[in-house]
């Protein structure tokens, strides 16, 4: 930053200095205007020696430039080099020289004058203000972030922390390094420099970076990744010092630099860009300062990231991150302890089971169950409910998974009869294929994006799949586009997004987990490592293999469709009473849907006696 000023403080005093010198001559006022025929200087000759001029208006002696009236009355100007030499012929000649004395300058061209130092002073002024206020505001960067944990405030603390009791077990151990150091040193345990939390978002790597600072009642430093990277070169490594040269003064304490892919992402090679070259200085003076600290500083770094595979391996080797702590989203026993947490203000009705609400909700962080019971509070609020039920509950997670229901939007009766079939045919596949989660809802109301939509919600967390529940899925997803060729035999844009995801399983069974015969037990493509979404890394493989790929993943999802309409042949009539209730009422459970079917099961039970009766 002392670089910066310097070369601002040189650049406005050359800017000022121009300006003035400039200044002095930017108003000039002739004696006369220069707007006159020009005359060569052997043409006036000619005229001065035949006595056809009759005086010499000006003469400027520094230019050159002599302004005349000849005895016509036309008036010229000419140059002359000689002008000294000059004055003696026109003497000769009786040639009248009228003598001019200079103008006065005007009010106006003395404010002008004026007004120009003025304003580069008053700017010069301001710059060395902004640059000063700039400066200060850098020098209070580190202080600023410092939250002082003091007895009696409210503060986070392991108790509004659930879902991760092992993230919640290692850091027990860093508060009681940073409470009782003595107690470890004895040993000649070493206070640990760093520890990493890496995790999809929402799952509460902040929220227990602020619990542990709680917990130890220390200084907490809470930094933005990118609060480091500026403009100006020099500024991030500059602030990076700072902040750690503030901790140790104020140590123990805590620094938590949130989402620190953004200042310490791997270092590229070769020439870099302005931006690149600034976020690794700033990463290097990161690296320095961490290996600075001592053992007895009792300064310890939190770093919180969603993509831990953008990170420089220098920043992760043992002496700087020593402990790397995954916080994934919480299991139903996770779930339903942060239900506990974030249902503390709310009123429950005696009916809510949060245990069942924690069954129904696979796959949430800790961020979207607090958003869910906000939710249900908010539906019931809306209801004019006294306390908040498991409707609420169920509400909210349709609400949260699918969006907004939009019953407002006008659907022609030919769209919704397909949309309706379409659906049927989803739930419907889902029933009647094995190693399959239950349907929660069917229904043909807009929500989202979504026209109409078939939610499945597990009984218990699965952490891996077989090749058979994998199979069931594609040919739920053809359930759709079946239903429509069974009933209208039609195709619609309606099975985009099941096609999609059919052929995404597909692809991932045969390149990534080698359950196809032809391909074999090979992985032609890995996960990346993000937590943010699914990406893929293809390995390098022949043209022929992949044309194999291709082949097998096609020949997976016709064998799935094919399947699909085999069940829906079957069960047409099942099929076509489902699609007839959902245009009535729009939505229907599991206990519904189960009551459809078994009036069908009745119906064919009807129609066997008659038949039978027939025959005797």
């Amino acid at each position: 930053m002392e670089k910066i000023m310097t070369v601002l403080s040189r650049t406005v005093l050359v800017l000022i200095v121009v300006f003035v010198l400039l200044s002095g001559k930017t108003v000039q006022v002739n004696a006369v205007e220069n707007n006159q025929p020009s005359l060569s200087y052997k043409d006036f000759l000619g005229k001065l020696n035949n006595n056809e001029l009759s005086e010499i208006n000006q003469i400027q002696m520094e230019g050159g430039t002599i302004y005349l009236t000849d005895k016509a009355g036309n008036k010229f100007s000419t140059f002359s080099s000689d002008v000294p030499g000059l004055l003696p012929k026109l003497i000769e000649k009786n040639i009248v020289l009228q003598v001019k004395t200079k103008p006065k300058f005007t009010t106006q061209e003395i404010f002008f004058q004026l007004s120009v130092p003025v304003f580069l002073i008053f700017f010069a002024w301001f710059v060395f203000r902004y640059i000063k206020k700039s400066n200060k505001k850098n020098d209070e960067f580190a202080s600023k972030k410092a939250i002082k944990f003091q007895r009696g405030e409210t503060q986070v603390t392991f108790s509004d922390v659930a879902g991760i009791p092992e993230a919640k077990e290692e850091l027990l151990e860093i508060v009681d390094f940073l409470k009782k150091p003595d107690k470890f040193s004895i040993l000649g345990a070493v206070l640990p420099k760093g520890v990493l939390f890496q995790g999809p978002p929402g799952t509460g790597k902040t929220l227990l970076a602020r619990a542990v600072a709680g917990e130890a009642a220390v200084p907490f430093y809470s930094i933005s990744g990118s609060d480091f990277i500026e403009m100006f070169v020099g500024v991030g490594a500059s602030r990076v010092r700072e902040l750690f040269s503030e901790a140790k003064k104020n140590a123990p304490c805590i620094i938590f630099i949130d989402e620190i892919d953004a200042v310490g992402g791997h270092r590229g090679d070769g020439v870099a860009t302005g931006s690149q070259d600034e976020r690794g200085q700033t990463l290097n003076a990161l690296l320095v300062e961490m290996d600075g600290f001592s053992s007895d500083a009792a300064v310890i770094i939190i770093g919180a990231t969603n993509r831990p595979d953008s990170l420089d391996p220098a920043l992760l080797r043992a002496g700087r991150f020593d402990r790397q702590i995954n916080i994934l989203s919480p299991d139903i026993k996770g779930r339903f302890q942060i239900l506990l947490v974030h249902s503390r203000k709310i009123k429950l009705s005696k009916n809510v089971e949060l245990e069942k609400i924690a069954r129904s909700t696979p796959g949430f962080t800790g961020a979207e169950l607090a958003a869910l019971a906000n939710e249900a509070a908010i539906v019931a609020v809306r209801k004019g409910k006294k306390a908040v039920e498991t409707n609420d509950f169920e509400v909210a997670i349709h609400r949260i998974l699918l969006g907004i229901e939009r019953k407002g939007m006008i659907i022609s009766e030919e769209e919704r009869k397909t949309m309706a079939f379409h659906e049927a045919g989803h739930a419907i596949v889902a029933k009647f294929v094995p190693e399959t989660d239950p349907i929660s809802r069917v229904s043909i109301i807009p929500s989202g994006r979504a026209l109409g939509h078939t939610l499945q919600l597990p009984l218990t967390d699965r952490h891996s799949y077989s090749k058979e529940f994998l199979r069931s899925k594609i040919i739920i997803f053809m359930g759709g586009r079946a239903a429509e060729e069974i009933v209208f035999n039609q195709q619609t844009t309606g099975a985009e997004d099941d096609f999609y995801q059919a052929g995404e399983i597909a692809n991932k069974m045969v390149c990534r987990w080698g359950m196809n015969p032809v391909i074999g037990a090979v992985s032609y493509s890995h996960n990346s490592g993000r937590f943010l979404g699914d990406q893929n890394s293809m390995s390098i493989f022949s043209e022929e293999t992949a044309r194999t790929i291709d082949h097998e993943v096609k020949k997976i999802i016709d064998e799935c469709y094919n399947e699909a309409i085999k069940i829906l042949t079957r069960e047409k009539d099942f099929l076509v009473h489902m699609a007839e209730t959902l245009l009535v009422t729009e939505t229907l459970d599991l206990e519904e849907m189960e009551i459809v079917h078994t009036c069908i099961i009745n119906r064919r039970l009807e129609r066997k006696e008659e038949e039978s009766a027939v025959n005797k």
